[in-house]
């Protein structure tokens, strides 16, 4: 198809309450919005940047540039005749996984959409159903964080993950343990710990934690891998794996036992595709991490999820879990198993409300051929 027209928009979305992780502390959420237009047809994609760099040396500004400059030059006007397609031209970039992954998204619902078929469809997923879980933010103090936990298993959520850091860790970790002795829990730290600290990680043995997610550098492989010989507990890798190659990388060196699948930090759903079809055949779980994503965003995770590897709840909630109101209609749900439902409609299989859209749009270009 001959792409003819793509817009991009930076959004602004106020969170329902602040979310705090060892990178710092964020009240609301901007992204980059991407929609291609071609044959009558159009496809949208989330790009996952934050305004600030933490998680991914990535913003909002770097993303917005690489994409007007080099990504979107490189398609408008083109004959695009598959995903792979787009998938090739970024990885022309070294790096800048997440502003090429907003714009591949959008092809593979264009793409979906084209051929009357959802995205789960499209991608290869198998399930109806997606179990999800919740993660919940470092909070003032372990009393707030057990009521915000007994809150949301209440709601119906099946898996429990709470961030970490140092002085935020053993000790909040047992107190949940007391009050909620069975419950699937997991611990995220983003990176924040070193060698060093693999005692006090090693102290959280004794808890069953599901897995202990990105412990060291977001760029290591090598001391997670000593950190896992000396833990019973699984490490999950989530900021370490850009690539299938890293995940292979990983695996072989026992760096991990789980890896979280990001789509915007590995590059798009195509190269995650590759890294769960290589753990997959390994018979490694992988589930599916989020980034605060709209509804946009959330139902290409969703369609993701429904790939048979992704055995492990995902970080994916319903829209009320960060939002008043989300941009697409109707949001996603939480259903009383605990599972969010696979959208069945062409493309990412939900309608995106131009009117809430233009209400959270804080800047817009559009380039047509």
């Amino acid at each position: 198809m001959i792409i003819e027209r793509v817009e991009l928009r930076v959004i602004r979305m106020q969170l329902k309450e602040p979310f705090e992780t060892s990178f710092g502390r964020e009240h609301d959420r901007e992204a980059i919005l991407v929609t291609v237009y071609a044959d009558g047809l159009e496809g949208w994609g989330e790009v996952v940047a934050s305004r600030d760099f933490g998680y991914s040396y990535e913003t909002i500004e770097t993303a917005w540039h690489v994409l007007r400059t080099f990504l979107i030059p490189a398609v408008l006007g083109q004959e695009i005749p598959d995903v792979e397609t787009v998938a090739r031209i970024g990885e022309r970039l070294r790096g800048h996984p997440m502003a090429r992954a907003g714009l591949e998204a959008a092809f593979w619902d264009l793409f979906a959409r084209r051929a009357g078929l959802s995205l789960a469809r499209y991608l290869g997923g198998v399930r109806e159903r997606v179990p999800v879980g919740v993660s919940i933010g470092l909070q003032p103090t372990d009393e707030i964080l057990l009521e915000k936990i007994r809150g949301y298993l209440e709601e119906g959520y099946q898996r429990i993950k709470v961030k970490i850091k140092p002085g935020r860790d053993v000790e909040m970790i047992a107190a949940i343990r007391r009050m909620f002795p069975e419950i699937p829990l997991m611990a995220d730290a983003n990176s924040a710990y070193r060698l060093e600290d693999a005692d006090r990680l090693a102290a959280l043995d004794e808890f069953r934690l599901m897995m202990i997610e990105q412990p060291f550098h977001w760029d290591d492989l090598y001391e997670h891998s000593l950190l896992q010989a000396r833990l019973r507990t699984p490490i999950c890798l989530d900021e370490s794996i850009h690539t299938a190659r890293h995940a292979r990388a990983a695996l072989e060196m026992g760096a991990c036992r789980i890896i979280n699948i990001k789509p915007g930090r590995v590059g798009g759903l195509l190269e995650a595709k590759r890294i769960h079809d290589l753990c997959h055949a390994r018979g490694v779980p992988v589930w599916c991490g989020g980034m605060l994503e709209t509804g946009i965003g959330r139902a290409a995770n969703v369609a993701l999820a429904s790939l048979p590897g992704f055995t492990l709840p995902g970080d994916l909630s319903a829209s009320d879990r960060y939002y008043h109101e989300d941009l697409i209609d109707p949001p996603f749900v939480l259903n009383p198993d605990g599972t969010l439902s696979v959208p069945t409609g062409p493309g990412l299989g939900v309608h995106v409300d131009r009117r809430k859209v233009d209400r959270a749009t804080v800047r817009m270009e559009a380039f047509q051929r």
